[in-house]
């Protein structure tokens, strides 16, 4: 009873990450010194730096990258609720990736990238149809429960799962709204190619929600956070994926949708008012 009792207070015991604080310090340092070095010697006069739209999102993706790999989100989550853990993903593969991707000029893609083997390799591997099968694959294997049992118990193989879906996050979203024109699709392609991801995360989540008994044995803990049981939060972990990861994609998708009339709107317009119509005659 008094083991049950210290764990039952030690829910939310303070952990300090100083590697994630390195991580997050080092990505703030990097784009500050970018922004305020590099970019002035780059840039054309006259143009900016950096837009605001893409600074706020810079401050939102730093915010939400620090909020996701540290307390009391990761130690909940490496520890006690799956659920938990799924919401981080969400964020480190849905959230995040998009909005450095939106903040990212042009200018400094091309110069990370640079000319070489690098630039080769990101470039095909930013398509739709390897990003995409990179992507699920990762999702689907990231869920099988060898994996997941294995990873709370391991941090190095931890960090290496989260690295590797972010970066393959990364290649997905590069196609959607990423900083280079040339690897964006059309929005037809990018409504199709959102609904082709939204259709794996369903797997994954529908075993989760109907699932018989423990899934994950390493979120099997006899102290349940909230008195959730482990079946509780394995509907709520299936439950996350299918509706935030699903839904946040048909929200994109609509978007797109919007946006693909709009530009049709716009582009009869522009014939209006280069050749305004005629009434039309026998001759």
């Amino acid at each position: 009873m008094s083991t049950a009792t210290a764990l039952a207070t030690d829910f939310w015991r303070f952990q300090p990450h100083p590697e994630v604080w390195f991580l997050v310090g080092g990505v703030a340092v990097l784009s500050a010194y970018a922004l305020t070095v590099v970019g002035p010697k780059v840039v054309e006069p006259g143009e900016p730096v950096i837009r605001r739209r893409q600074l706020v999102c810079l401050v939102l993706g730093i915010a939400l990258l620090w909020l996701a790999s540290d307390w009391p989100v990761h130690d909940i989550a490496e520890e006690y609720l799956f659920s938990v853990h799924m919401g981080q993903h969400m964020l480190l593969t849905y959230a995040i990736p998009p909005l450095f991707l939106l903040a990212t000029p042009e200018w400094l893609a091309r110069l990370v990238l640079g000319r070489g083997l690098f630039k080769r390799a990101f470039y095909a591997l930013a398509r739709p149809i390897p990003a995409a099968v990179l992507f699920n694959g990762l999702t689907l294997l990231t869920h099988w429960t060898g994996v997941v049992n294995a990873s709370v118990g391991n941090a190095l193989l931890h960090y290496t799962i989260h690295a590797a879906l972010v970066t393959s996050s990364f290649l997905l979203w590069t196609c959607v709204c990423g900083p280079l024109p040339e690897l964006r699709i059309s929005y037809p392609g990018q409504m199709l190619y959102l609904f082709v991801t939204s259709i794996i995360p369903t797997v994954p989540a529908g075993w989760l929600t109907f699932a018989e008994g423990t899934v994950y044995s390493a979120y099997d803990v006899a102290e349940r956070m909230g008195g959730l049981s482990v079946a509780s939060d394995q509907q709520m972990a299936g439950l996350l994926m299918k509706l935030v990861a699903g839904g946040f994609l048909w929200v994109v998708i609509a978007l797109r949708f919007f946006q693909w009339a709009k530009h049709f709107e716009d582009g009869d317009r522009a014939v209006d008012q280069v050749a305004p119509p005629h009434e039309l005659t026998w001759e």
